[in-house]
């Protein structure tokens, strides 16, 4: 339970870097579509995770720890789009990459180990 309060506030706080990045993009239409995009998918990413860890069921952990990989997963990809194509490039946009590249490997090892366990 401890890692699960942990990990939510840790998402949380993910989260919120990702809004104060959003206001920070140009106001050009490709930043705000890309900034729109990443915003919706790492909110998700704490939203999804509180859910899972309020899950009934392994099988009901495993199908939304599923979805909080599959949006950190996207994260990441979105963060990558607007380094590498110069919309937003700065110390914080590394550090909000490192962080998502992160959580993406804690919630992929997360999703595996409990899909392992249920198989034995």
């Amino acid at each position: 339970m401890y890692q699960c309060e942990e990990l939510k506030a840790r998402t949380k706080r993910f989260a919120i870097e990702i809004i104060k990045l959003f206001r920070k993009l140009p106001k050009t239409d490709d930043s705000r579509i890309i900034g729109k995009q990443v915003l919706r998918s790492a909110t998700s990413v704490a939203a999804n995770y509180r859910s899972a860890c309020r899950a009934r069921s392994k099988a009901e952990f495993i199908s939304r720890i599923g979805i909080v990989v599959e949006e950190i997963d996207e994260t990441v990809f979105w963060l990558e789009i607007i380094f590498e194509t110069d919309i937003y490039k700065s110390d914080p946009i590394e550090k909000l990459l490192k962080e998502a590249n992160e959580l993406l490997a804690i919630f992929a090892a997360s999703q595996y180990t409990a899909k392992s366990r249920g198989n034995r």
